[in-house]
């Protein structure tokens, strides 16, 4: 999907990602995917250029093994002058920990760069369907 390098493209995808995944991803491992597109996108607005025509693509990809699901989010934009890195945020800064988060949420995270631009990546392990035979009481 193409988002707009704005502040509105990240609600968009998340929208957007929660309503194609949320029927089909156990809610735990969806709000991890919505809150790492939220950073992902936020991160290529606030540190990135925009694509040609002031966008940013977003994508996630679903695939099924023997394990469960597992999912890759990508994030592309129009590149920055420095890259991705994790950096060290003080207890008082209001920003600077995006990155700890998807590093937290993702099993792995990696930038892509390519002529046109950089795509910054977040992949999911599979999370294993619940057993039909364990039953919880609650």
């Amino acid at each position: 999907m193409v988002v707009p390098h704005h502040g509105t493209g990240a609600r968009l995808a998340r929208h957007r990602l929660a309503a194609e995944l949320g029927p089909i991803v156990p809610a735990p491992r969806l709000a991890d995917l919505v809150a790492v597109l939220a950073e992902l996108v936020g991160n290529a607005v606030r540190h990135a250029d925009p694509l040609p025509g002031g966008v940013i693509r977003v994508s996630w990809r679903l695939a099924t093994s023997l394990d469960g699901q597992r999912i890759l989010l990508r994030v592309t934009d129009g590149g920055a002058a420095a890259g991705p890195r994790i950096r060290a945020a003080d207890p008082d800064a209001a920003d600077g920990r995006g990155l700890h988060i998807v590093s937290g949420l993702a099993n792995r995270w990696g930038v892509e760069r390519d002529g046109l631009g950089q795509s910054v990546w977040a992949e999911f392990d599979p999370v294993a369907a619940p057993r039909p035979d364990l039953v919880v009481a609650g």
